[in-house]
């Protein structure tokens, strides 16, 4: 009797903690997570802040990049704008990198911890370049470009795209991985969830306000060697509070299903084996099959090659679905919007016309007053 009892009672204790466990969620160490004792917004709080330090850190550099282009490093308006234009751009698009590097190998929280040493690294290096003297800097602009050997400039700019990679790994898992300490299924943690988003749009926008205030003025009125040198520091704090989280966050257990940059680069690789097989063989492989041909859509057919496999074999794995031949297609669609990120510029025009600069929208404000009434913006 006093066995049964006991056992009984033993059931009773271990019936709560189970309702309690989050489903398809373990802790750091591969263990399941109570739903009390995780996530929610003890997480969450740890993850906003490393956000909030990210973003003082890359706009503390992009607000101001062209006052340091144009004056410590001695370059034109038109070279610095292009410059500028050039580094957001690639700045755009490096979380793309990002999120197939988070997807396919490391995992958001492992991504975010080596995104933010690589930041350090960069805004040390950084604040380095500023620290060196300005005074040997020969710099000869000519019509087909301009040509720096100091070693003050190389410095600079391999920080500076250092920095673009950095944030190229933060961006994409950040905000995904605050996300992933709210269980869905859960109805008050799904609304948690949404006010999640709200409150980190919200921090977010401040913060990058605030910023722009505080660094530009040090940048300018008190030194770049500090301006730098503050987003270092605080990324060094962010990374620290992150990792204090760390036994607080639920980690979301992986599916079957394939990474969708895998998915797509398997798309293009097969297609580009396939590269001699006529649209006519495509169409009689999906008939045989029972598929109906033209399904997908007629767009990009070169990629229609994908569905038939380069040796003639139907195992799983040598050829691609609709679905996925169909995936790949969105996204060249998607080429043509992000190819403006890139940005350009135009240089100036060595004639007796007014120069014409091409500048990001969000220093027209910023540096618009300096300017005299020969200068004109095309955007």
């Amino acid at each position: 009797m006093a066995t049964s009892s006991r056992l009984a009672a033993d059931s009773q204790i271990e019936t709560p903690l189970l309702l309690d466990t989050v489903e398809g969620a373990v802790d750091f160490k591969g263990r399941r997570v109570l739903r009390s004792r995780s996530g929610r917004w003890r997480a969450a709080a740890f993850i906003i802040v490393v956000e909030v330090a990210e973003r003082f850190a890359y706009y503390g550099i992009n607000s101001n990049l062209i006052n340091y282009l144009t004056g410590p490093l001695g370059q034109s308006m038109a070279t610095a704008a292009e410059n500028v234009n050039i580094w957001s751009g690639t700045a755009s698009l490096l979380p793309l990198l990002g999120a197939f590097v988070a997807d396919s190998f490391l995992g958001r929280y492992r991504t975010i911890i080596v995104s933010s040493l690589i930041y350090i690294l960069a805004l040390v290096l950084l604040t380095l370049s500023a620290t060196l003297p300005v005074s040997n800097i020969s710099c000869q602009d000519v019509h087909d470009g301009t040509t720096c050997s100091n070693f003050q400039l190389i410095l600079f700019f391999f920080s500076l795209y250092l920095v673009a990679f950095a944030q190229g790994g933060h961006k994409p898992c950040v905000q995904a991985f605050g996300a992933d300490q709210f269980d869905r299924e859960d109805p008050e943690e799904c609304k948690a969830r949404s006010s999640f988003f709200n409150w980190w749009y919200f921090i977010y926008s401040g913060g990058v306000m605030v910023t722009i205030w505080i660094l530009n003025y040090i940048q300018d009125n008190v030194g770049w060697i500090l301006g730098f040198g503050i987003p270092c520091i605080v990324m060094v704090i962010s990374l620290v509070v992150f990792l204090l989280g760390t036994w607080t966050y639920r980690f979301t257990i992986p599916g079957d299903e394939k990474s969708p940059f895998l998915r797509i680069g398997k798309v293009f690789v097969i297609a580009a084996k396939n590269w001699q097989t006529t649209h006519s063989t495509v169409i009689s492989e999906e008939e045989s099959r029972g598929t109906l041909a033209h399904q997908g859509s007629e767009q990009f057919k070169f990629l229609d090659k994908a569905l038939v496999a380069p040796d003639g074999s139907k195992e799983d794995g040598k050829v691609c679905g609709v679905n996925e031949v169909e995936e790949a297609k969105q996204v060249l669609r998607l080429v043509p919007i992000w190819e403006p990120a890139l940005g350009s510029s135009k240089e100036s025009e060595i004639d007796e016309e007014p120069t014409k600069l091409v500048l990001p929208l969000q220093q027209f404000t910023n540096y618009g007053y300096k300017l005299n009434k020969d200068v004109y913006y095309i955007q």
